[in-house]
């Protein structure tokens, strides 16, 4: 399942106490579509399914389905901020390749 570094467990600890509400955890989730064939999907998620992969970080519970744990393996999601570049970015080794934007692989 994909790693969080320790800043992305910062920055994600800090949008989930935003949030004011009980539960949420990351999930990250891989989806059809892009134009290289997958993306990235993710989003704060309250509910968990009895299949689902869980990783704790600290505070920061990361939820991933089956699937997608299976393409994340060896994966890390990295948060990133400075003048040139503000975001999350997720490194995946079991990606041939990726888009211009990279926002999608396969």
């Amino acid at each position: 399942m994909i790693a969080l570094t320790d800043k992305a467990t910062v920055k994600v600890a800090e949008l989930i106490g935003a949030e004011d509400e009980e539960g949420l955890a990351l999930r990250v989730a891989v989806r059809p579509g892009g134009c290289s064939g997958f993306s990235y999907e993710m989003f704060f998620d309250s509910e968990v399914a009895d299949d689902d992969k869980i990783q704790e970080y600290g505070d920061v519970r990361l939820i991933c389905d089956t699937s997608s744990a299976e393409m994340l393996q060896g994966a890390t999601l990295d948060y990133t901020e400075s003048i040139q570049e503000t975001g999350f970015k997720i490194t995946n080794p079991n990606a041939e390749r990726t888009c211009g934007c990279g926002s999608s692989f396969s």
